[in-house]
């Protein structure tokens, strides 16, 4: 494995020690502090949906102290304007705004769900699914399977709880990758040798288990699909299958981690039952990756151009394939619990060894003290891996800092159109891009790099979603592909992804816009050195006298694959909308893209792209801007991968629509964008966006720990509600047992643990 020059890594000295070792194995979290009781100014927080109301609120108080300036109106008449019960007496002496909006919060945590003419947001205003939370006794075939929602409007009962088992039934080992060892993949390819977890190639990298069936009503995607993508979408998982294998569910002095031995665990031993419970206290995750690169190295198209053509283990007529980077950041202050450790394992595992070295996992870990010389000084460098990140990690992490981005980076951007934040340019919150790019050009091996967060999880294996979302990417044409991408595939509504195409095709053709088709030309533009040689970034098949443009793109893998629409920002009332430096001010700010959650898979020519534009042009756009509007400035292929997300309330699909999709010319962008920092909170209810209630609702219950069911009278929110859920319930003879959920993202993942 190449070590940066500049991002030192290393291995705690302790390593070696077993008693040590398991002492240090996790980095334990503080203590969770207790939560403040409400407050009225809390409503001025982070949600949205609260500034909404304020903001509203606020504007109705003055006009109505005009009003009551002008004409002489008694005060609690101000609080009938904003049609509320309210004690008038008390009403009457109230002389702020936090009194007003100390009644509206009174009003809304009593009064009951209204009716459909509500003008509350959608994704508290719906009945809630219960689909979700039953459990493996209720699992059935695939072809037996009725989800709660959506469903069709005639039908009164969504579905009859099957109860298929007494007990529970029993899971089976799921493989995501090829079949290495099939006369196909040996006839096309080279051998892929078995990768272990120890040096003395004792313990290959296990199995995750999962269960043949859907459990009966459990609700399927309203955004994207399965099958579009290639996953299963005959299989769930449970928390044993999917993190047993990794040390959940077993103590310490087994090599486990101890967590999920306090919930229910009926029939947990069977993911043990071919391997044992593998003891995870000497492994040295850089070390496996490397051995596991070494053994399989013939099997990958080579860039040192060092390859010879007489190494025996090169069989002519082999294809070679390339390898991707999955590179995750995180921060000094990160706390590394069981959970996290979990799942890290998981993503080497299934990505890195499992696939004969096709993957490889790095951390990129932000030192915030910018006077630590953590490039100059090896022993601070340790200093600092010891105190922030599990020595079984050592070996794939590479420190940062934002001194040193400057020292990459040591250009004047110019001023900025907007910057809302006030933050530096430099630094990680509006530029996190700066340390993916240079890690980029330190690394020069992947042909791909996966732009990775702490705080996701994927359940199912993770090698079958980054393999499924690049097949995909690459089978999807660029005629289309930014309108495509910039909307929101409902599959129950909009029908089958040809319908979708050809309603996107007639909506651009209605809106009188022309579609995006190679380079975007707008005044001031610069060029790169390579289009300054005349090159693009356009294939052939794109050609307008090719045989068949409508190929144009086919088997072109994607530049960047998105986990979010990528929107046209223009007029969206998203935040970072102007945040774009270094452009020459005399011209309008030039055309803009961007994907909310900067979790995406950039190619090497993007990110060399990026990298040009910042070091020798001075651009810059905020993170999650930069790379989908360098990919429409010079033509890169650009795809949104609608991959499965769910709501936790039964919406009526046609609001779905309008609410996500009611931007310009029926899109994500533009006015009316559902990213516009007034209509955000509708992303609450769904399992993946960075403001997601539900992921941390569902994603705790599926470990097994109960959890508020987020239910009231009021249409309920975060922390409302019975607790429900856990040990207990799941161990209930009336029950259906722990859950098992089909494969989905979730995020964000804050916390897992009741302890946190």
């Amino acid at each position: 494995m190449e070590q940066s020059s500049f991002l030192p890594r290393s291995k705690s000295s302790s390593f070696s020690s077993t008693s040590s070792r398991r002492e240090e194995k996790l980095l334990l979290p503080l203590s969770a502090k207790p939560q403040p009781k409400f407050r009225v100014r809390a409503l001025l927080g982070h949600c949205l949906y609260r500034r909404v109301i304020i903001w509203s609120v606020t504007a109705i108080f003055l006009l109505s102290m005009g009003l009551m300036a002008s004409s002489g109106l008694h005060h609690d008449r101000i609080l009938e304007l904003v049609d509320f019960k309210y004690n008038k007496q008390d009403a009457g002496t109230a002389t702020d705004l936090e009194t007003v909006l100390l009644l509206i919060s009174q009003e809304m945590e009593e009064n009951p769900v209204p009716d459909e003419n509500s003008t509350l947001p959608n994704w508290i205003r719906y009945k809630h699914l219960d689909g979700y939370f039953n459990g493996l006794k209720a699992l059935v075939p695939l072809r037996d399977y009725t989800p709660e929602y959506p469903r069709a409007s005639h039908e009164e009962s969504p579905f009859t709880l099957t109860i298929s088992y007494s007990g529970l039934p029993t899971p089976t080992p799921y493989v995501a990758q090829p079949d290495y060892q099939s006369a196909e993949y040996i006839e096309q390819y080279h051998e892929v040798k078995t990768c272990y977890l120890d040096k003395e190639e004792a313990v290959p990298a296990p199995s995750l288990y999962a269960y043949n069936g859907i459990v009966q009503g459990q609700p399927e995607p309203v955004f994207g699909s399965h099958s579009l993508l290639g996953l299963r979408d005959d299989v769930c998982f449970d928390r044993f299958g999917r993190y047993g294998p990794y040390g959940l569910g077993y103590s310490y002095e087994d090599g486990g981690v101890e967590v999920g031995m306090d919930t229910e665990q009926e029939g947990s031993k069977e993911v043990w039952s071919k391997t044992g419970k593998i003891n995870y206290d000497l492994v040295d995750w850089g070390d496996a990756q490397d051995r596991c690169y070494q053994s399989n190295k013939q099997r990958f198209v080579s860039k040192d151009g060092q390859e010879s053509a007489k190494d025996p283990a090169n069989k002519p007529g082999l294809k070679k394939i390339s390898r991707t980077a999955v590179v995750i950041r995180i921060y000094v202050g990160f706390q590394w619990t069981e959970h996290a450790v979990l799942n890290f394992r998981a993503m080497i595992s299934e990505l890195a060894l499992r696939s004969g070295g096709e993957y490889e996992v790095h951390f990129l870990l932000h030192v915030r003290d910018n006077n630590l010389p953590i490039w100059a000084d090896g022993e601070i460098a340790q200093q600092v891996l010891d105190e922030n990140v599990p020595p079984e990690f050592h070996t794939i992490c590479a420190l940062w800092s934002e001194n040193q981005m400057r020292l990459f980076y040591p250009v004047r951007f110019g001023t900025s159109f907007k910057n809302p934040s006030n933050r530096d340019i430099h630094g990680v919150y509006r530029s996190a891009h700066f340390p993916l790019q240079h890690f980029a050009m330190t690394h020069p091996q992947y042909d791909h790099y996966w732009n990775w967060e702490m705080d996701m999880r994927w359940l199912g294996d993770y090698y079958e979603l980054f393999d499924r979302l690049g097949l995909w990417a690459k089978s999807q044409s660029r005629i289309g592909i930014w309108e495509r991408s910039a909307k929101y595939y409902i599959p129950h509504y909009h029908g089958s992804w040809d319908n979708f195409t050809e309603l996107v095709r007639g909506e651009t053709e209605a809106s009188g816009r022309s579609p995006v088709f190679g380079p975007a030309l707008f005044p001031g533009k610069s060029t790169l050195r390579a289009e300054e040689r005349g090159q693009n970034f356009m294939p052939a098949s794109c050609a307008y006298d090719s045989e068949d443009v409508s190929r144009c793109g086919v088997g072109e893998d994607a530049d960047l694959i998105t986990l979010n629409p990528i929107f046209d920002t223009e007029d969206s009332g998203w935040v970072f909308d102007r945040d774009v430096t270094g452009y020459d001010r005399p011209y309008p700010i030039p055309p803009r893209r961007s994907a909310i959650v900067t979790a995406s898979r950039l190619s090497r020519r993007l990110l060399e792209v990026m990298h040009e534009e910042t070091w020798r042009l001075h651009h810059n756009m905020f993170s999650e801007m930069f790379p989908a509007s360098m990919a429409l400035h010079h033509g890169l292929k650009a795809v949104y991968a609608p991959h499965p997300v769910y709501l936790d309330r039964e919406w009526d699909l046609e609001a779905v629509n309008e609410a996500f999709n009611g931007g310009r010319d029926h899109s994500s962008g533009g006015p009316g964008s559902p990213f516009d920092q007034h209509n955000e909170h509708n992303h609450k209810g769904t399992s993946w966006y960075y403001n997601s209630e539900f992921a941390g609702l569902l994603w705790r219950r599926w470990l097994g720990y109960p959890q508020m069911d987020g239910r009231g009278e009021d249409g309920g929110r975060n922390g409302k509600g019975t607790l429900r859920g856990g040990r207990e319930e799941e161990e209930s003879e009336e029950g259906t047992g722990r859950l098992c959920l089909r494969s989905m993202l979730v995020h964000p993942i804050k916390r897992e643990h009741p302890d946190e």
